[in-house]
């Protein structure tokens, strides 16, 4: 298991940006489902979700698909005033489409992914899969079975906000790690001298040297000298297990292939 570092993103990670959401779910009553007259299935994407509501006697009476913004969420406020006793079935319990559905005034339903498929399958046995047959499977589940479904109920708002935080940071750090990877991968291609340098390519001070010697000769030009007062100014030493002069970055930028 790799050691943890601390997370050069944390400046980047949202404080605000869903803080209306969190607040909006402070002491809400989750209709029970008895109380619902209509049921939406509520297929969700990263950049955009398929939303089908049905009514009590299953006739689809809206279907359509949002993009994952505010201008989309918003639509989607609109678009479901019509159905003040709406219950949505979604396919997780957790993430920004969920913080989204919260704090609207509709029942939340999670379904586990397993009975999400078979619920799929009950309606399409060919096993064709689209995003709106997902959404209508999903709402006629609700409306079917949901009544020994259980709600999903808000976290109070503290706990909401230090989950939203925990996945930026996650999410933040994945996207990090995607990166170094392929800084890496192409480094060993094309500068291997400097993926020697160095051996935890998270921190900054790597991606300083990349920037002062950007490529195998800017490194053999400035010289040995140089390179140790970047080391110097990093306040780095050069890495353990016989760095001599053959063993240098600088050497090893000129040397032969």
């Amino acid at each position: 298991m790799s050691e943890r570092t601390t997370a050069c993103e944390a400046p980047w990670i949202r404080m605000t940006l869903d803080s209306t959401a969190v607040r909006a779910t402070q002491g809400k009553r989750m209709k029970p489902w008895i109380e619902s007259t209509h049921y939406a299935g509520f297929d969700w994407a990263r950049d955009h979700h398929e939303v089908v509501i049905v009514d009590r006697q299953g006739q689809i009476v809206a279907d359509f698909r949002i993009e994952h913004s505010w201008a989309g969420w918003q639509a989607f406020r609109d678009k479901i005033k019509s159905y003040p006793a709406l219950a949505v079935a979604i396919e997780t319990n957790q993430g920004a489409a969920v913080d989204q559905l919260l704090s609207l005034d509709c029942a939340l339903y999670p379904v586990n992914p397993l009975s999400a498929k078979s619920y799929r399958e009950r309606k399409a046995p060919s096993g064709n899969k689209t995003d709106r047959l997902d959404a209508w499977s999903l709402a006629e589940a609700l409306r079917l079975d949901g009544q020994q479904w259980k709600a999903l109920q808000p976290l109070d708002p503290l706990t909401q906000q230090l989950q939203l935080l925990c996945r930026d940071e996650i999410g933040l750090i994945e996207q990090r790690t995607a990166l170094i990877n392929q800084l890496q991968q192409a480094l060993v291609e094309y500068y291997p001298a400097a993926l020697q340098a160095f051996e935890d390519w998270t921190q900054p001070f790597c991606w300083d040297f990349i920037l002062q010697f950007p490529t195998p000769e800017k490194l053999a030009t400035a010289g040995r000298r140089r390179w140790e007062k970047f080391l110097h100014t990093q306040g780095r030493k050069p890495r353990p297990n016989g760095w001599n002069s053959s063993r240098t970055p600088v050497s090893s930028a000129v040397a032969p292939p």
